[in-house]
């Protein structure tokens, strides 16, 4: 019996689902800004500034302590972020084994740079897998928590919005994929997610959770294919 696919294209955030590396940025980003203001309140700014571009994030504290940054701050920060990225950062684990495991064509939308996605890749050996190619912020005027990177991946790919699947974890990147129209599975895995971070999820309307890249291809398959009654991982 043939059965009648639901979803036609799966698209991956990077950060955070494919490498383990928001948790380096995040710390680059502190030290660099702890220099120059009270850690304590730097503290409270940055509890919601995950998922964002880290120019944004520098952009909203410098306008809260009203400093004056030199124009080489945010790619100098960016610079040693990307190198210790290089250094240091390790795949989710399990990742490769379970995007392998999943027949459907697979894009890469990320708030990073290009390059660095490319670099991601390699590291994780997931370059050929990512068959519909890689959209990073330097292609859209909006970056996420816009749809205009999801909408790219989509329509490169020709796929309708409402038929694609994205993995993200931040709240950023799943409001971007909701507003695109598109499914959101939550992934909590990486190193750096809090523990508040499911719930946040859900209000957003992201439906679906998982802990353990292992579970992803079951969930994938099972919202391809619904069965009459369908329940929430």
């Amino acid at each position: 019996m043939t059965r009648t696919s639901h979803i036609d294209l799966l698209i991956c955030d990077c950060d955070g689902v494919l490498i383990d590396s928001e948790i380096i940025t995040g710390r680059v980003v502190r030290e660099a800004l702890a220099a120059l203001v009270p850690e304590h309140e730097l503290d409270v700014l940055l509890a919601g500034t995950f998922g964002l571009q880290s120019r944004d994030i520098i952009a909203r504290v410098a306008a809260h302590f009203g400093l004056d940054l030199p124009a080489d701050f945010h790619p100098n920060v960016r610079r040693r972020a990307e190198a210790i990225i290089r250094a240091e950062v390790q795949a989710i684990p399990h990742v490769r084994e379970a995007l392998c495991a999943i027949d459907l064509p697979l894009a890469v939308a990320s708030n990073s740079q290009s390059e660095a996605v490319h670099y991601a890749l390699q590291r994780t050996g997931l370059t050929e897998r990512v068959d519909v190619g890689v959209f990073g912020a330097d292609l859209v005027k909006r970056p996420k928590p816009a749809p205009d990177l999801y909408l790219l991946a989509a329509g490169t790919a020709g796929v309708e919005p409402q038929r694609c699947l994205v993995v993200e974890d931040s709240a950023t990147g799943a409001t971007a994929a909701l507003t695109a129209g598109m499914r959101v599975i939550g992934f909590l895995g990486a190193s750096h997610i809090p523990p508040e971070q499911g719930e946040i999820l859900r209000e957003l309307g992201v439906e679906h959770l998982l802990h353990d890249m292992r579970e992803l291809p079951a969930l994938v398959e099972r919202l391809r294919y619904p069965a009459t009654t369908e329940t929430s991982a």
